[in-house]
């Protein structure tokens, strides 16, 4: 999907404005620890998907999910007194998993590393103890 730098430039605006206000202004108590991961916005300027990455629970992200779109109206409206446009653009939240799912990666990198190097270990024990040191030189 090809981008205008309007749209890229935009987008980043809308994910610093949000972040800020989500940290300063709403005071949802159901909305937990939330990161903008990005922000994409229509062609038209009209639409904008704002993704975010949250902590917590499944029970946790989903209250937090439901604080967000119960604040999508404020958050436009203050958007809109930072922003000169001509039309706001409609938010939506989307849920970006990204976070985790990497973390979950590195954690299972992680574990395959760690069997491997206890692979190596045992494999190296048993070598040893199946080929006894055979550097000790005879004396006549």
């Amino acid at each position: 999907m090809v981008h205008s730098h309007r749209q890229e430039k935009l987008g980043e605006q809308i994910a610093e404005d949000i972040s800020d206000l989500i940290r300063t202004r709403v005071k949802d108590p159901r909305i937990g620890f939330v990161s903008v991961t990005r922000v994409e916005v229509s062609g038209d300027l009209r639409h904008a998907k704002v993704y975010v990455s949250v902590m917590g629970s499944p029970e946790e992200r989903k209250e937090t999910m439901q604080g967000l779109n119960k604040a999508t109206g404020f958050l436009r409206h203050e958007l809109a007194s930072r922003l000169t446009l001509r039309y706001m653009p409609e938010i939506t939240f989307k849920l970006d998993n990204s976070i985790e799912e990497g973390s979950r990666v590195l954690e299972l990198i992680n574990k395959v590393s760690r069997e491997d190097e206890e692979r190596k270990q045992t494999l190296e024990a048993q070598m040893a103890s199946q080929h006894p040191d055979e550097t000790t030189e005879n004396i006549d």
